[in-house]
């Protein structure tokens, strides 16, 4: 409250109001008052009519009697003798809020007067403060912005029931009940409930299906008084959650495929935290480049079971295809599994492996991988060239040929002779001559094993010019050349 203002006119008229500012709790109630005078020429009983008013309409002051907003909650007292009127409001409202003036007139046109300025009315709710005490308890307090009386009553009610009276109160932490006061005189114009946060709800937008490269945002929302802070985290399944952000929203301005995941939020306030429950982001997006493995990834060794197994990363789940190039045609299809089986491996099955990976965002294709099957030498075969017939003192080559995986060493022998009489792939016999008839093989060797090829027989009856023939004996371990003259 202020200081008392006089308003008065040079012509006896005046009107002395008792404070010039008011402040009220809401709900309360309000008592203003006035003293008035007039000219000593004006008898009291011809003053007719006076009333406390805060709008005007066409040019005429409004008695607040006929307001519609404070015909039921105004009551007007004047005594004539002490040329003093009181206005009091009850329940008083926010709206309430103005400048109220004081007006009185006679009979007489003219003989009219208002108090101005008037007296400034200021209504503020009640609000509940809180302040922690220690880390169990909380201390509520019933406070207005008002200097009230210090005989004020205060009132608490829990979860909408009266629990008890007092100015504060003292509650647990994490309490889930809600706490409001108010006014003796005022129970319908209780302060705000305070209370700790409700389980906090994710909301999603766009709610549609998440493309990799989209902008989405995570919205954390709860019911709670004082409003709540949010905390955002994500779950990676193998520690604590992570901590993101402490705004109400999650934003992901381009989304990638690594933000897929759980998350929740906390909402938390003075009273008490929540946690919400965690929702699953599936961000959709197109399979990485496939990578390919190889088991066993030593060594492979004709006859091993050998398992090929391409693998990406996409959402949703890829589909496979395996294919084999042989680099000069397009790649054959073998499988549309994700693992590639060979049970008991070839040598043909040697060459050059991809995959592919798809689904209905896209395709990708691996780097081709190298299948080198290790396997001993075949049987090896022997060609004679020339092939014509030779005269003695000519010369041949005996030219040994195998299929092996690493390439074969070759050795080549005379029947009944512990001595190789040479190695390496061809034999070369110059001036061949009758020394030279007998069984001839050759010998296939790597590190996987060893094979010989059959007998060549090769006789001589007599010198040049005779010719030279050979002939082939099967056995199953050589051939004989026979060298006939």
């Amino acid at each position: 409250m202020c200081c008392v203002t006089v308003i008065q006119s040079q012509d006896g008229w005046r009107v002395k109001y008792h404070q010039t500012d008011v402040c009220a709790a809401k709900g309360s109630s309000v008592k203003i008052s006035c003293d008035y005078t007039h000219p000593p020429r004006i008898d009291p009983s011809d003053i007719k009519d006076r009333f406390w008013f805060t709008k005007v309409k066409d040019g005429e002051p409004v008695d607040l009697r006929t307001d519609s907003e404070y015909s039921s909650r105004v009551k007007h007292t004047c005594y004539s003798i002490l040329k003093r009127c009181y206005l009091t409001i009850t329940d008083v409202r926010e709206s309430d809020s103005a400048e109220y003036k004081f007006r009185f007139m006679t009979n007489e046109p003219g003989e009219k007067y208002t108090g101005s300025p008037g007296v400034t009315l200021s209504v503020t709710g009640l609000q509940v403060q809180v302040r922690r005490s220690d880390s169990t308890w909380l201390e509520l307090t019933c406070h207005s912005s008002c200097v009230l009386s210090d005989r004020a009553e205060y009132y608490w009610y829990k979860n909408k029931e009266y629990f008890m009276t007092g100015s504060s109160l003292r509650v647990s932490s994490g309490s889930t009940d809600k706490y409001s006061c108010y006014l003796r005189g005022s129970w319908n114009q209780r302060s705000p409930a305070v209370y700790g946060p409700q389980r906090p709800s994710v909301s999603v937008s766009p709610s549609a299906e998440m493309l990799e490269g989209g902008s989405v945002t995570l919205t954390c929302s709860t019911d709670a008084n004082p409003a709540a802070n949010f905390t955002w985290y994500k779950e990676d399944g193998t520690s604590d959650p992570h901590l993101l952000s402490k705004e109400p929203q999650l934003v992901f301005s381009s989304i990638q495929s690594s933000d897929s995941g759980r998350y929740s939020c906390t909402a938390e306030n003075q009273l008490g935290r929540k946690t919400s429950d965690f929702i699953l982001i599936p961000v959709k997006y197109l399979p990485q480049r496939p990578s390919v493995s190889v088991s066993p990834s030593a060594e492979i060794l004709e006859g091993d079971s050998v398992t090929l197994t391409c693998s990406t990363d996409a959402n949703p789940a890829a589909n496979y295809t395996w294919y084999k190039g042989d680099g000069t045609s397009d790649p054959h299809l073998l499988s549309e599994e994700p693992q590639l089986v060979f049970s008991s491996i070839q040598s043909s099955d040697s060459g050059r492996y991809s995959c592919t990976a798809e689904n209905q965002l896209g395709r990708k294709t691996s780097d081709f991988i190298s299948i080198d099957v290790k396997y001993g030498p075949q049987r090896p075969s022997v060609s004679v060239s020339p092939s014509a017939e030779m005269l003695e003192g000519d010369s041949m080559n005996l030219t040994c040929s195998t299929d092996a995986n690493p390439a074969a060493n070759y050795t080549w022998y005379k029947e009944h002779e512990d001595s190789p009489r040479a190695s390496g792939q061809i034999f070369t016999i110059t001036d061949f001559t009758a020394e030279h008839s007998g069984n001839y093989y050759c010998e296939a060797q790597n590190e996987m094993g060893r094979s010989n090829s059959t007998f060549r027989l090769i006789t001589s009856s007599g010198a040049s010019p005779w010719p030279v023939t050979t002939a082939v004996f099967a056995s199953t371990s050589a051939i004989f050349l026979v060298i006939i003259m």
